[in-house]
């Protein structure tokens, strides 16, 4: 499965695709939270200059796998992961991993001396897996629902040690 795996960097091109990734990770993936919870978190497919704006303000890597984009990750210039979505038949591979890793590289590389993150309860043991420390947990209302999240942190080693 792995083997079949190629990633890059994503382009204005690929946001229709992020979004069809990020709708069918929340509304079709395991999840924690309730139907009604996941409907006001990812009402619809994502759309529109809000959306664009957003992801042109991050650099993202994107995991193909057989010609398909399976999963993406987003970087922030100033260390946000704003956007960690595999497709549900992609998960428990080994990808969430796979995509950090390159993520890690690219804010070392810029000088990124820490990552952080607004994880759901889905995404949580994959960061602390990883290395990230929760900093404090969160609720968050989104329409007529109140979701669980908690803020992480995981610092880099951008100077190599003497």
């Amino acid at each position: 499965m792995e083997a079949n795996r190629s990633f890059r960097w994503a382009s204005a091109g690929d946001y229709d695709e992020l979004a069809d990734i990020m709708f069918d990770a929340v509304r079709n993936g395991e999840s924690r939270y309730t139907e009604r919870q996941r409907e006001a978190w990812v009402p619809v497919r994502r759309t529109g200059s809000d959306w664009v704006e957003r992801l042109q303000a991050q650099q993202i890597i994107v995991a193909e796998q057989e010609g398909e984009a399976v999963g993406f990750m987003s970087l922030s210039a100033v260390g946000y992961l704003d956007f960690a979505y595999i497709r549900p038949q992609a998960q428990h591979s080994g990808l969430f991993r796979q995509l950090l890793s390159r993520i890690v590289e690219r804010a070392i590389a810029k000088r990124v001396p820490m990552l952080w993150t607004h994880a759901s309860l889905m995404a949580e043991p994959a960061f602390k897996s990883l290395g990230f420390i929760v900093r404090r947990r969160e609720q968050v209302a989104i329409g007529p629902e109140t979701l669980e999240r908690c803020e992480m942190e995981r610092w880099l080693q951008t100077e190599p040690s003497l």
